[in-house]
């Protein structure tokens, strides 16, 4: 892979220690990934990007996992941020159309 470092390098798909992409003990990765570990994404925009769930879940896990994930964003906000800390949000699939979430009722 450290041959394709200048193609994949500056696309970000350059596999990363800190994002949990590289790891010695791949045997733990599985297993936490499997326990349920997401990971949350910032984009440049202050979008918070993370996985909930696989079409396959019904609708009552999937709901479980938008408030597990949201209860952990709001955990960490940071105590210099004032007013609301989210503002919007959405569902949506890989590639479909977002589907708006009503964040004063979560």
């Amino acid at each position: 892979v450290g041959r394709l470092g200048k193609v994949l390098g500056p696309r970000g798909l350059m596999p990363n220690p800190k994002t949990g992409t590289v790891t010695p003990d791949t045997a733990k990765a599985v297993s936490e990934i499997k326990g349920g570990k997401i990971e949350f994404r910032v984009d440049k925009h202050s979008n918070v990007h993370f996985v909930v769930g696989k079409a396959s879940f019904s609708a009552e896990q999937l709901n479980e996992n938008i408030s597990a994930a949201l209860e952990e964003i709001v955990r960490l906000k940071p105590s210099s941020s004032k007013g609301r800390y989210i503002t919007k949000g959405a569902v949506s699939t890989t590639f479909g159309p977002g589907i708006p979430l009503d964040v004063n009722s979560i």
